[in-house]
């Protein structure tokens, strides 16, 4: 395992306001890369960690306190968002997206579907200032959590005294979402020596590697460029992609290529969540009927595979589900009681 010197995904879940800050270890697998992430500039620490977590799971941050970043991320779904195509906010208002999954983060450079926020120290600001989705304002929580005693006290253990600002919100948020890396899969544990795929599997492996990886690169099971697969344009939503960020032509109908970790926990699929099923999203890529504009060059050639060829790349990306992850109790509303 590789080694960076903050805190041990799998010692999560004992942490509590009335424990030692100590530093263990947070560590990822040998065939990960590199995290890109600056740990120096917000360097995990156990309390922090703990009020992030708590922070993430409370509907305080929503403007009418009933809704929680854990609304539309839960922890059973590869904080994924599975109820709704697309994500739900205060006052049953429907947004514009299908909640991405949450993990592995410290190894983005860009986030939202979009990639109109570059930095996770930021990117909370997104949801929680979104009309549609927590519609409320950094300052409001802020005097919100002031008037919470178990929060001024929690902040104080964090950071050594009790003032809260809008910048120890986010990096507290951020800090609990480093933790949720996503790294023992059956794939993880047969790349670690622990376990062989199946002869399905290796066929759906093989499989994979020609057809998939260029944008859904192993081991993270994604490039995070921003591309269009030909989906035609829900004409209701009519979103642009980071065309509606950079406002460059070019970039009309792009959007981040997911992770397909976990997937058997983060549908529906898509930026909207139009497809249901796995099976319709390999309909999809496997179909020369895709809409043609912008679309990547890798994609315009459709691969034809047969039912055989599909049902073992499917084996193999069941391969991607990492069970661990999903229901480690570390990750888990901190509120509920076990």
């Amino acid at each position: 395992m590789k080694r960076v010197k903050w805190i041990s995904i799998m010692a999560l879940g004992l942490l509590s306001f009335q424990q030692k800050d100590t530093s263990p270890i947070w560590s990822y697998p040998s065939h990960f890369p590199e995290p890109s992430y600056d740990f120096t500039r917000n360097p995990l620490k156990a309390r922090v960690i703990d009020l992030g977590r708590k922070l993430f799971y409370d509907p305080l941050l929503s403007g009418d306190n009933s809704i929680s970043c854990a609304s539309c991320h839960s922890p059973y779904n590869a904080f994924a968002h599975t109820d709704h195509d697309l994500s739900h906010g205060i006052r049953d208002q429907i947004g514009n997206r299908n909640a991405p999954a949450l993990f592995n983060l410290a190894w983005q450079n860009a986030f939202m579907w979009d990639g109109a926020v570059n930095h996770l120290d930021v990117q909370a600001l997104a949801p929680i200032t979104h009309p549609k989705e927590m519609d409320e304002t950094l300052v409001s929580v802020i005097e919100k959590l002031k008037k919470q005693a178990a929060y001024r006290k929690a902040f104080k253990l964090a950071y050594s005294d009790s003032i809260i600002t809008g910048e120890r919100i986010l990096k507290a948020l951020s800090q609990f979402q480093l933790t949720l890396v996503s790294a023992n899969a059956r794939y993880d544990k047969v790349k670690s020596g622990r376990a062989v795929f199946t002869e399905q599997e290796e066929k759906g492996y093989r499989l994979f590697q020609t057809h998939c990886n260029a944008c859904h690169t192993e081991p993270l099971f994604t490039n995070g460029q921003f591309v269009s697969n030909g989906l035609p344009v829900d004409s209701t939503l009519n979103d642009a992609g980071r065309g509606g960020v950079t406002k460059r032509k070019q970039d009309s109908l792009l959007f981040k290529v997911p992770s397909l970790r976990n997937l058997s926990y983060t549908y529906p699929y898509m930026h909207d969540g139009r497809f249901k099923k796995l099976y319709q999203v390999l309909e999809h890529y496997t179909s020369a009927n895709k809409a043609l504009y912008n679309l990547d060059l890798r994609l315009q050639q459709p691969f034809l595979l047969n039912s055989v060829e599909k049902t073992d790349l499917v084996a193999f990306l069941l391969t991607l589900n990492d069970t661990s992850f999903v229901f480690n109790a570390a990750f888990r509303d901190p509120f509920t009681k076990k």
